[in-house]
């Protein structure tokens, strides 16, 4: 692993010359978390957690990057691709979803996001995908989350979705409540 790829891309993130960031997100949990670990890279991150609050600063100061969630309650992160594209043609856009389909990867793309990424997303892949050359995509996680750590983190989203409340959490999920009580105990898989 070379010095750049072990600071998390911060040195290369100093040198730009405009380091703005939208970070769109209606997780509050997730939004915070990631702009935080943006942030701590070298990011001026502004964070929103709707269409309409994100249109309204694309407005005010189109940024130099975004990190936009796909689907929210207020609509969907396409049009605020399409908003900050026609501000700022050169804004490098990641899409993040936790529905992930071809279809959905096709338009975000076509909308002028160059890359998409399913949630929940390492902030260092987010950060390799906002700073990869057009010539060649960004390279794979050289940690990628497990298999259990990621149902692991869906399953929490959901629980913190369903106000920490373990039967509606199991009835969403469709497993039994005693499954998922005993999950829930444990820690995180790695």
């Amino acid at each position: 692993m070379d010095a750049q790829a072990a600071d998390g891309g911060a040195s290369r993130i100093a040198e730009l010359p405009d380091r703005s960031l939208l970070l769109l997100d209606d997780d509050a949990a997730l939004r915070s978390r990631l702009g935080r670990a943006l942030e701590s890279r070298g990011f001026d991150v502004r964070m929103v957690s709707s269409v309409a609050e994100a249109n309204a600063e694309v407005a005010r100061e189109t940024p130099a990057f975004a990190v936009l969630d796909m689907r929210l309650e207020d609509g969907t992160g396409l049009a605020v691709v399409e908003s900050i594209r026609d501000r700022r043609p050169d804004a490098r856009v990641v899409m993040l979803t936790g529905y992930g389909a071809i279809a959905t990867a096709v338009a975000a793309v076509k909308a002028g996001a160059i890359d998409y990424l399913s949630k929940p997303a390492d902030a260092d892949d987010v950060v390799k995908a906002l700073l990869a050359s057009g010539e060649a995509p960004p390279e794979p996680p050289e940690n990628p989350m497990s298999a259990d750590r990621v149902r692991w983190e869906h399953i929490q989203r959901v629980y913190e979705l369903c106000g920490n409340n373990v039967s509606e959490t199991a009835r969403r999920l469709n497993m039994h409540r005693r499954t998922l009580q005993r999950i829930l105990a444990k820690r995180a898989p790695r």
